[in-house]
């Protein structure tokens, strides 16, 4: 069917890479790239044999004209872009510069700064539409799979949606006293954020970690979630039509947040670059060198995650309230494809997503966040390639209370 080019090879890189060659129908070919070439050249040892034709590269994808020149060289039908949302818009460029499709998980960020929007990336709209290519933002599970549950939500259950609340429960562990279940610097850089909802047209910020609730989740039990800024909240108040209210909450355990605020506190946590021994380092990226890598985590994460999304609106003129959502089991992922589910909950999208292009089921000039197309067949292959989801017309709602007073009296965290 086509051939892909898949720059990265973490954690989420390498599940998606074991997807792709498990729908070797679809991915014909795949080229790993990396700045390592060495890992790319690990991981088609342990896949090569199979259908799907694999090679490797070395490249760095800070730079346009080293990107262009691969992209000349393998000529893929997309470019399925695994590395650091640092990294969005010159893959974005190079693509643009060979007229190839374009595929992202997250959306771009500056490394000066922590800024989650899609402003950068929705500027390159007309430029994609001219050039004939499609760019798909956003083909992971939040943002992603949530963007999909939303559509679908509103193609088959409401007239119109009024509220929704996107839950992302992590109840896994992996035993350590601190880790990140993905990219330490992007992981912290979010969370240390001040959160974000959108309300009636407006967004409405908050202290870090200052709105908590708990929930009681399927598979999982009961767990506080603290309320977050998160991208697709961004792209879905503005593709969700009658849409009064949008929120993110995630899961965060008390160990978590306790050492997470004794790094903020001693400056850890901080991206403004510090003079150490002469040279200039980040003290966040430092952090990240230190800390177990999230790609080793999954020989020794047991339990589950649950992440999904609540409704509510109208059908018919009358309320209706609809939760769904997938479950998914750390060791089994690991068992599979060698990873914990954090990484395969996007892994598996990305490699859905690509597909989605390179077949032409979501194949249209321009660039457009995931929810902008036809949800069925996304959410069919989510049944088939390991993310199966469970529907809940009759779903638990957030507590919609005031701001907790445990939570108010907990110390922000700043970066």
């Amino acid at each position: 069917m086509g051939k892909a080019l898949i720059i990265g090879c973490g954690g989420v890189a390498s599940v998606a890479i074991h997807k792709c060659v498990q729908n070797s129908e679809v991915f014909e070919e795949i080229c790993i790239a990396s700045r390592t070439k060495s890992k790319c050249d690990d991981l088609k040892a342990k896949l090569d044999g199979g259908k799907t034709k694999i090679t490797t590269a070395q490249v760095d994808a800070d730079n346009v004209d080293e990107l262009i020149a691969l992209i000349e060289e393998v000529k893929p039908d997309i470019v399925m872009n695994l590395a650091l949302p640092y990294q969005d818009l010159t893959i974005m460029d190079a693509c643009l510069a060979t007229k190839t499709h374009y595929m992202d998980t997250a959306n771009y960020e500056p490394e000066d700064t922590a800024k989650f929007e899609y402003k950068w990336q929705w500027e390159y709209r007309e430029r994609f539409e001219k050039a004939g290519i499609t760019a798909l933002l956003g083909s992971g599970f939040d943002p992603g799979v949530t963007g999909v549950f939303s559509a679908y939500a509103l193609k088959h259950y409401f007239d119109e949606i009024e509220y929704i609340d996107i839950l992302d429960c992590n109840g896994g562990d992996h035993g350590y006293p601190f880790a990140t279940n993905f990219n330490p610097e992007i992981n912290i850089r979010e969370v240390s954020a001040n959160g974000r909802y959108w309300e009636n047209g407006e967004w409405i910020e908050t202290k870090p970690m200052q709105i908590k609730r708990e929930y009681i989740f399927a598979e999982v039990g009961q767990k506080d979630m603290y309320l977050l800024y998160h991208e697709e909240l961004e792209s879905l108040a503005v593709n969700m039509p009658g849409l009064k209210r949008i929120r993110f909450f995630m899961t965060f355990g008390q160990s978590y947040l306790t050492h997470l605020r004794a790094l903020e506190n001693v400056g850890m946590t901080s991206i403004e670059p510090i003079e150490f021994e002469g040279k200039k380092i980040i003290p966040l990226q430092f952090l990240k060198a230190v800390l177990p890598d999230p790609a080793s985590l999954g020989p020794r994460t047991v339990g589950k995650t649950n992440i999904g999304c609540i409704f509510q609106g109208k059908k018919d003129g009358k309320p209706v309230s609809y939760y769904v959502y997938n479950v998914c089991d750390h060791q089994e992922c690991y068992k599979e494809v060698g990873s914990q589910a954090i990484s395969y909950t996007t892994g598996v999208p990305a490699m859905i997503g690509a597909a989605m292009v390179l077949t032409g089921k979501w194949n249209k000039p321009g660039v457009f966040n995931i929810e902008e197309f036809d949800p069925d067949p996304f959410m069919e292959e989510l049944n088939k390639w390991g993310l199966p989801w469970v529907e809940d017309f009759n779903p638990v709602l957030v507590d919609d209370g005031q701001e907790s007073p445990q939570a108010a009296k907990q110390p922000a965290l700043v970066r």
